[in-house]
């Protein structure tokens, strides 16, 4: 190799770093929704997504889970996970023992999820639809989850909304994702700060909450976009949080909170994947994370 093709090539390897660099980091994306679509949606819908949310037990709202046993054929499509355990509503936990009802769903996720075929250490979300501020025992059954989780061998996440919304007076806000974070800071010593905030420690990512963000108000949501550029939302919560991944759009649109995006959903409201004909088995919640399979990569 002569001394200029030498430059030439390493001038080259130079440029593209930095384009790599300009453009962020890669992002994957994938889709969740409370009803399976179907083992003939599969090969269609693996052309738009590289994972899918995958729920261990009964979506809110659904008598019966259909993902249920569908693991193997989904990873033979290539799907990789956002692995998902509905959790109680806050009617559920008034008047009853809150953290031992939770010890107990955390017991119920990782025993599902062994059923189901999922590694050991798989990363598994609690479903905590309600937003806001948690409640006392909203935070007890929480982090009693998650403690479960863990000590069953799991890594625990929670998917929760990052949306802003009132929070007492002078117009202050909270969302559920900043108020879980700002819990974990003061919840053990391995969480990564004292209970001041000011000590901050190295923590293992296995060790770290992993949040799965909902947020599909625009800005930050570029609304139902499938299929073009890769989209990330850095969300910096705390020390011990990180955000493993994005929802940023749902079905149907919410009109209150995704009033601001641009109407690219289909006149009912709905995403729909493409490639499908448009139908109860194939509008979708949009998701993106850094990796094509986050509750399963390291």
């Amino acid at each position: 190799m002569t001394q200029k093709l030498r430059y030439f090539l390493g001038a080259l390897l130079l440029l593209l770093a930095c384009v790599c660099a300009a453009q962020g980091p890669e992002a994957y994306t994938g889709f969740d929704r409370n009803v399976y679509p179907g083992d003939g949606a599969l090969p269609a819908l693996r052309k738009s997504f590289s994972f899918t949310g995958y729920w261990l037990n009964n979506p809110l709202g659904e008598a019966t889970n259909s993902w249920t046993g569908k693991r193997a054929i989904l990873k033979q499509n290539g799907f990789g996970f956002l692995v998902l355990f509905q959790g109680r509503t806050d009617a559920q936990l008034k008047g009853r023992d809150a953290k031992a009802l939770g010890g107990e769903d955390a017991k119920a996720a990782v025993a599902a999820a062994t059923r189901e075929g999922f590694a050991r250490e798989v990363l598994i979300f609690l479903d905590q639809e309600e937003g806001g501020r948690l409640l006392p025992e909203q935070a007890a059954y929480l982090f009693a989850w998650v403690d479960g989780a863990r000590a069953g061998g799991a890594r625990a996440g929670v998917y929760c909304s990052s949306i802003q919304i009132p929070d007492g007076p002078d117009g202050k806000t909270i969302s559920t994702a900043q108020d879980i974070a700002d819990h974990t800071a003061v919840w053990g010593s391995d969480i990564g700060a004292s209970d001041s905030g000011s000590i901050q420690i190295e923590i293992p990512k296995s060790r770290r909450l992993a949040i799965w963000v909902a947020n599909d108000s625009c800005p930050p949501s570029p609304g139902c976009t499938i299929g073009r550029e890769p989209i990330w939302a850095e969300y910096s919560l705390s020390a011990g949080v990180y955000a493993a991944a994005w929802q940023y759009a749902q079905s149907p649109r919410r009109a209150k909170i995704s009033e601001g995006c641009p109407q690219n959903q289909a006149p009912d409201g709905m995403c729909y994947a493409p490639g499908l004909p448009q139908g109860s088995n194939t509008f979708v919640d949009l998701d993106t994370a850094q990796s094509p399979d986050p509750s399963e990569a390291p």
